[in-house]
Parts: structure tokens; C-alpha cells; sequence
């Protein structure tokens, strides 16, 4: 859980800043949207079976780029 002790003297625009960055940091916008709507098991297996397959293309290519 994010959380932030604002000071007296500090700006409420500043305290909004680092809040965001925590947030964004914590990664806690993107699970949010990640379990917005339900998923079928199926589903997330065929993401992450797409997501290895484009990482070892990647990953493939940029080891040919030498020759």
C-alpha cells in the first residue's frame, strides 16, 4: 500500500508528484487494469506464450545483428 507523510512546509503539487511515482513504481495502476475484467485461464496462457515467443524473437535477432 502507497503511502506519504506531507510535511507542513511542503507544496500539496510536490507530496501529489512523489505519490504518482510511488504508485507507478509500485506498479499498482497497471495490476488494477490488469484484474479490471476476468480472464479465462486459457487466455492468460496464450499471452504468455505469445509474450516468450516475441522475447526469444527478440532476443534472436539482436544476436544475428553481428554478422
Amino acid at each position: 500500500m502507497a503511502h506519504i507523510i506531507v510535511d507542513d512546509n511542503e507544496m500539496l503539487e510536490k507530496a501529489i508528484k512523489r505519490f504518482k511515482r510511488m504508485v507507478e513504481k509500485e506498479g499498482i495502476i497497471r495490476e488494477f487494469k490488469k484484474r479490471e475484467y476476468y480472464e479465462k485461464p486459457s487466455t492468460i496462457l496464450n499471452r504468455k506464450k505469445k509474450a516468450i515467443a516475441r522475447k526469444l524473437l527478440k532476443k534472436t535477432r539482436k544476436g544475428h545483428s553481428d554478422y
